[in-house]
């Protein structure tokens, strides 16, 4: 690896947690809820169980790995290093290719929520404002996670809050009847799989702090401390919202509409600080936009290092030594989804690819001679086949989808190898 081309190592404990956290607590928590409550039901904590016992598995083999290989690129670096080149081509072609649509549909989330009229124009303003964010290093985007994780923060406890006060005194508060699509889901003990997939999403940030470990100070003990950090808090966030989400919104409502944290406000005595839901949404959306970014961007210089991708995308350089061609070329691909395709769509591909990403992560951990006590070789096998089993009980559409997408990945690849032989 090239002098010029490395990173700087500027992240401590705090800010790659806090750039974890800001990942997992993205966009998604403020809709999650509703399509998992539809499939499992009554049982939807325990599909949160299931997420959370997965994503311990995936968190404690990508942190035994990001202190061993302290590379931008998380499971691409660690599926080439232990496993062989093509398991980490598949692991970050995947994460690539699923995150670019993720990236997108986090921008058009904010956009509706800012601006429902001009979404689409709004989320590329979006992209293209975080993109110089990036530009002026990580410890600029960290400073930025920060801030939108306590607006975030700040709009959860306020869900808490008035989802125990109780149901507002007339019913519903004015407006609120508009937001539920009406009927319900009975969902059930065999949905908990399927929601459990759903769920494992939220919890899936951690990955950030791996993509950034040439970016972390003392690696070996910063990274694992900031993955199970992470984890943890939001395991606690997602455990705590389920129950009283569950408790507030019954009788098939919750899994009826389409903004749950939004009306769990809506029907309280509490229903006039719904714009602070709506401001909370809108953070996080930038908040995971901001980390996707970040750690897209960080996977595709790992593989244009390793010439999977262009080489000119392996690029390091200015004031704040950043992967500038990787950050432009990842939001060029982002604003061409916004423009091109129906994002909210595509989105559900790259489930199966994040998926098939971690089973990569738990392979590569269970070929590592040595274990720490609180991460037994057995975990990681749990924790690849929890993934698999995951991957394969999401829709067909998906899992075919992302299928498609990674062969092509990989074919493309095979001629390229052929013609450089």
């Amino acid at each position: 690896m090239n002098p010029h081309r490395q990173l700087q190592r500027r992240l401590g404990v705090f800010d790659a947690t806090s750039i974890g956290l800001g990942s997992m607590l993205g966009a998604g928590v403020f809709v999650v809820f509703s399509p998992a409550a539809g499939l499992a039901g009554n049982f939807l904590v325990l599909a949160v169980l299931v997420a959370g016992a997965v994503a311990y598995c995936n968190a404690v083999a990508s942190a035994e790995l990001a202190a061993r290989y302290p590379a931008s690129g998380g499971t691409y670096i660690y599926g080439r290093k232990r496993l062989g080149e093509w398991p980490g081509f598949i692991a970050g072609w995947g994460f690539v290719s699923g995150k670019s649509a993720s990236c997108a549909a986090m921008a058009l989330t904010f956009g509706h929520y800012v601006a429902p009229d001009y979404a689409v124009p709004v989320a590329v303003a979006a992209v293209v404002a975080l993109t110089v964010v990036n530009m002026f290093g990580i410890t600029r985007t960290a400073l930025l996670t920060r801030v939108l994780l306590c607006l975030v923060l700040a709009a959860l406890v306020f869900v808490a809050v008035a989802a125990v006060v109780g149901p507002h005194p007339a019913g519903a508060a004015p407006g609120a009847g508009r937001h539920f699509a009406g009927g319900s889901a009975a969902g059930g003990l065999g949905g908990v799989l399927p929601a459990a997939g759903l769920m494992f999403f939220a919890f899936a940030g951690y990955a950030r702090i791996a993509t950034l470990g040439e970016e972390v100070k003392d690696p070996a003990r910063t990274i694992p401390r900031a993955i199970l950090a992470a984890l943890a808090a939001a395991f606690v966030i997602y455990l705590g919202l389920a129950l009283v989400l569950q408790s507030h919104l019954r009788d098939g409502r919750l899994a009826a509409t389409d903004v749950p944290l939004l009306d769990a406000v809506l029907h309280s005595q509490l229903a006039a600080g719904a714009p602070l839901v709506q401001a909370g949404a809108a953070a996080a959306s930038l908040g995971a936009l901001l980390a996707l970014i970040t750690g897209v961007g960080r996977t595709t210089l790992a593989m244009a290092r390793e010439r999977d991708l262009p080489a000119a995308l392996a690029k390091v350089g200015g004031r704040h030594t950043v992967p500038f061609v990787a950050e432009l070329a990842v939001a060029a691909v982002v604003i061409l989804l916004l423009l091109t395709t129906d994002v909210m769509t595509v989105v559900g591909f790259s489930s199966f690819g994040v998926l098939i990403y971690y089973a990569v992560t738990n392979a590569a951990a269970f070929t590592l001679e040595a274990h720490p006590s609180h991460a037994p070789k057995w975990l990681n096998a749990a924790g690849c086949a929890g993934c698999l089993l995951l991957a394969f009980t999401l829709p067909p559409a998906s899992v075919l989808g992302m299928a498609a997408v990674l062969a092509a990945g990989a074919a493309v690849r095979f001629l390229v190898l052929r013609l450089r032989r």
